[in-house]
């Protein structure tokens, strides 16, 4: 089983050279740590940052430069800062290659609820619409399951939707999915899991045939 460093990691594998990518809240935010090195990778945060590094050490923190979850950051050597005006201008015309979102659910074609939930006070809903109605690819990384131990992949999203049909994969603590006509399909395992586990905790449509490899960490 992954933990949210796993997950980070996983979905780093999804990085190419030249990519601009927008990371989203949470553990998201983990795959600034796990760009393979040497890849030139540009960073983007909705809140007006191109440029984003990886986390600062404890103590090295600068309070002034955070993310668009509130988080301190650091930048890259050509960073920029601009308005968040300019920063959703790049989303809304198609400049990020790639946005990593957390969610609360996701449905088996490829819907996304991420922003509210009823009778729940939020303080707004983020620059997730723009992202999901603009990047070219979304994946999504999060649990499997919620608080309550119920299937986050589901055949019909139940909270409301942030984007329709726009998921690609899905990273859990339980593997890799691809959403594909047929619904999510298993394409790697983690370690420690069972097939029977994947099958219990999805209520959407389930995809696993042919040889499921195991996800290696350290490839």
């Amino acid at each position: 089983m992954l933990d949210k460093f796993g997950i980070a990691k996983v979905i780093a594998k999804e990085l190419k050279n030249g990519y601009y990518v927008n990371l989203g809240i949470g553990i998201p935010t983990l795959v600034a740590n796990y760009i393979p090195e040497g890849m030139e990778v540009v960073l983007q945060s909705e809140n007006g940052l191109l440029g984003m590094g990886p986390f600062p050490f404890e103590g090295e923190e600068d309070a002034d430069l955070i993310n668009a979850g509130k988080q301190t950051i650091t930048m890259v050597k050509g960073s920029s800062i601009f308005d968040s005006a300019t920063s959703f201008g790049m989303i809304r015309a198609g400049k990020v290659d790639l946005t990593v979102l957390g969610a609360m659910e996701v449905s088996d074609n490829g819907d996304i609820a991420n922003w509210k939930i009823p009778g729940k006070m939020v303080k707004g809903m983020g620059g997730a619409m723009d992202l999901v109605a603009s990047a070219k690819n979304i994946v999504v990384a999060m649990q499997h399951t919620n608080k309550a131990g119920e299937s986050k992949l589901l055949p019909k999203c139940s909270l409301p939707l942030t984007g329709l049909g726009c998921v690609k994969k899905v990273v859990t603590e339980l593997g890799v999915f691809e959403i594909t006509e047929r619904g999510f399909e298993l394409k790697e395992i983690a370690p420690g899991v069972t097939f029977e586990e994947v099958k219990q905790k999805t209520l959407g449509r389930l995809v696993i045939e042919g040889e499921i490899p195991v996800i290696d960490l350290n490839a």
